[in-house]
């Protein structure tokens, strides 16, 4: 159905191949279109153990399918702050609204929230839950905000000039870091009282925060000195009763190469990861089709990489679906799959 005057420019077609395209047989085979085409055909599924064609990949029974397992540590808990984190298009958005409304439903308190530009939490949820509050952290908001409280408070005793001068200084970009600083340590504060769950930016905006938390830290303890009492953010998000960090990441190389390289930023801020989910697996949804069933043969690597690395084994895994779980309905099914989740 091209246009005609698209129709009569060169036109390569390129197959949907079985494996992934990391390294340089497999660009090698795609640009080959008679392997590409072998491996489309192939139809044959090697099981994990014994090398003998299944019926679908041979998914580690132990890996808890669906989110139910980490809601009953939560909600044990009771209180504290939940950091769902990632690489951009993983899924923290569902991860994180699916744990707040399994939460909610049992009665807690739940402050779902996110510190994501793209803030799509409202179209994911697209309901009410009762016990459940959802807010965000707009950085023009709260840029906003805070330079009209600077101007209300130290530019109320300036004279004209020095509040022209207050207000060029406010028009830094580091202003807008220190606003929304200051919001996430208020969210990082109310946790102690209740379940705060955090839907964060991609991993780049977020590691910036972290950045801005790390310096208000330092800014502290050199001023306060020692043999004085004091809580900084930082501290809190090191501390494992706390906070708790949920990594999520797709069956993918390069998801799971970001995400530990994630890791690694957060441990050199002495902030380790709690749990990791890994998000849209074709093994845990056992597929039918050859093609997809080759695809999820080659997630195994990527998810036996993510469970040796999980703290305590504490891992949770959700298929691939049909359709995107959109809605308060199908977001607590995330949290009770039924085995298997055929497709």
């Amino acid at each position: 159905m091209l246009p005609e005057a698209l129709s009569r420019l060169p036109l390569a077609q390129v197959p949907l191949c079985a494996h992934t395209m990391v390294g340089a047989q497999a660009l090698r085979e795609l640009l080959t279109p008679s392997n590409a085409k072998a491996s489309h055909a192939a139809g044959q599924l090697r099981g994990a153990s014994n090398g003998q064609p299944t019926g679908h990949a041979e998914l580690d029974p132990t890996i808890p399918v669906g989110l139910g397992g980490l809601v009953d540590e939560l909600a044990e808990a009771g209180a504290g702050l939940v950091m769902c984190m990632g690489k951009g298009g993983v899924g923290k958005t569902t991860v994180a609204a699916a744990l707040a409304v399994a939460l909610a439903d049992r009665g807690l308190d739940i402050h779902l929230t996110t510190t994501d530009p793209a803030a799509h939490l409202t179209e994911t949820l697209a309901g009410e839950v009762p016990h459940l509050t959802v807010s965000r952290i707009d950085p023009h908001a709260a840029t906003t905000a805070y330079r009209e409280r600077v101007m209300a408070t130290k530019g109320a005793a300036l004279d004209e000039a020095g509040r022209a001068r207050l207000a060029e200084d406010l028009e830094s970009p580091c202003t807008e870091e220190v606003a929304v600083f200051q919001q996430f340590s208020r969210l990082v504060h109310e946790s102690r009282r209740h379940l705060v769950i955090m839907d964060t930016a991609p991993t780049g905006h977020t590691l910036l925060l972290m950045d801005a938390t790390g310096s208000y830290h330092r800014d502290v303890v050199r001023t306060m000195g020692e043999g004085v009492s004091y809580t900084t953010p930082l501290m809190r998000l090191q501390d494992p009763e706390q906070t708790r960090v949920v990594i999520v990441t797709l069956p993918d190389t390069t998801p799971v190469l970001e995400a530990e390289g994630l890791v690694a930023d957060l441990r050199r801020a002495s902030i380790e990861p709690w749990a990791w989910v890994i998000n849209s697996s074709l093994a845990a949804a056992q597929p039918s089709s050859p093609l997809l069933a080759q695809r999820a043969t080659a997630e195994l690597p990527h998810i036996e990489r993510v469970c040796r690395q999980a703290p305590g084994n504490r891992v949770a895994i959700i298929p691939l679906l049909a359709k995107d779980p959109v809605g308060v309905v199908a977001l607590r099914e995330l949290s009770h799959f039924a085995i298997p989740v055929a497709i």
